[in-house]
């Protein structure tokens, strides 16, 4: 490795979920083994006001005056909680990792969108920054997603399935010594949507779910998405939420808390069902899913593998973890996305930078 004065490094996520902005410091090193070891010190999330969750939510729908606008301002905004948060916590960051928030994904069409403009961010913090991670395996082909299998396969080796639930759940392992990977199906996103609707952020620990009744004839058209017998790569946006599974929820005239537990009983199934050929394992679940203690118990009675919940530090912020992973690799001019789980024609290391100094940045 072409290794730069590099270890200290802030992650950035900002998930479809819009639970808020996830901050991580995390230091990264190579072992003595050649494997990389890593320490999240200190993390936080910044909940999105009212205002910001609107904007994000109907940013697709919107001109491009408002895109541009929006991109521009989210940077600034993530920007000064940044820098708020390093000097509440005394860092000294080297590098800046963003992920952005995603407003467009369609690969098939050749784009997906990450709004939260670098520079804003790098204007205050004074930090360089690695972002607009998906847009280069795109145009390569690529899904673009997702992008958390490097960190799976460097990081969290000793699991043989990395499972995150966030807005979206997707799995990450390897077989027959590929790392494959992709999008499952909706989580959150159509969980919280539920839950807002009772003037509640989400399900805690799944009890409006756990309280309702499973509608058969919901889960079936849940189920019999053509998505689902697609085989990988593939990946999930937010307008397969608006265009799909949105209309059903709406359309549907059950009580919501029996709307909730057919939602859960179709994520278990979705998630189960994919992995259940394959030897018994460990599987890693992180993201807030992991905390729908109803989800996990559903999932652990469908399925032979051994599912494992880590501490809240790892739940919360496995993501921003490794988007710092991946802001590392990138400056130091590694491999940080796998063409075998995004489907382009070669692996990439994916980012743009800027702020970083023309001699780091080719040496």
């Amino acid at each position: 490795m072409r290794s730069l004065e590099v270890s200290s490094v802030i992650g950035l996520m900002s998930g479809t979920s819009l639970d808020g902005l996830d901050i991580a410091h995390c230091e990264f090193n190579l072992n003595e083994y050649g494997k990389y070891d890593y320490k999240i010190t200190v993390a936080e999330t910044v909940p999105y006001s009212e205002e910001w969750k609107q904007r994000l939510s109907t940013l697709e729908t919107g001109s491009a005056y408002d895109f541009v606008k929006t991109n521009a301002e989210l940077g600034k905004y993530i920007g000064i909680q940044v820098r708020s948060f390093i000097d509440k916590q005394n860092l000294h960051p080297c590098l800046i990792a963003s992920h952005g928030h995603t407003i467009f994904h369609q690969p098939q069409l050749g784009f997906s969108s990450q709004i939260g403009d670098g520079n804003a961010i790098l204007a205050q913090t004074g930090i360089p920054v690695v972002y607009d991670f998906r847009s280069l395996d795109v145009a390569l082909g690529g899904q673009g997603a997702p992008l958390v299998p490097i960190g799976d396969q460097l990081l969290f080796s000793d699991y043989d399935f990395c499972l995150n639930l966030g807005g979206i759940s997707n799995i990450s392992y390897n077989l027959n010594g590929r790392r494959l990977a992709y999008d499952i199906s909706l989580c959150n996103m159509p969980l919280n949507y539920l839950a807002r609707q009772t003037g509640a952020e989400y399900d805690r620990d799944g009890e409006m779910a756990r309280s309702g009744n499973v509608s058969q004839s919901l889960l079936d058209a849940m189920n019999n998405q053509s998505y689902f017998n697609e085989k990988g790569p593939k990946s999930l946006g937010k307008e397969w939420f608006t265009d799909v599974f949105q209309p059903m929820l709406i359309q549907s005239s059950i009580p919501l808390k029996d709307k909730m537990r057919t939602l859960v009983e179709h994520i278990a199934y979705q998630i189960t069902r994919d992995v259940e050929q394959l030897p018994k394992g460990k599987m890693l679940i992180t993201g807030g899913g992991a905390l729908n203690k109803f989800l996990v118990e559903r999932m652990q009675q469908l399925t032979h593998h051994e599912l494992h919940v880590p501490d809240s530090l790892l739940v919360n912020y496995k993501e921003a973890l490794i988007f710092a992973f991946l802001g590392f690799l990138r400056v130091n001019r590694e491999v940080n996305t796998l063409a075998s789980v995004t489907g382009a024609p070669e692996d990439s290391c994916s980012g743009s930078i800027t702020g970083l100094p023309v001699s780091l940045m080719y040496k």
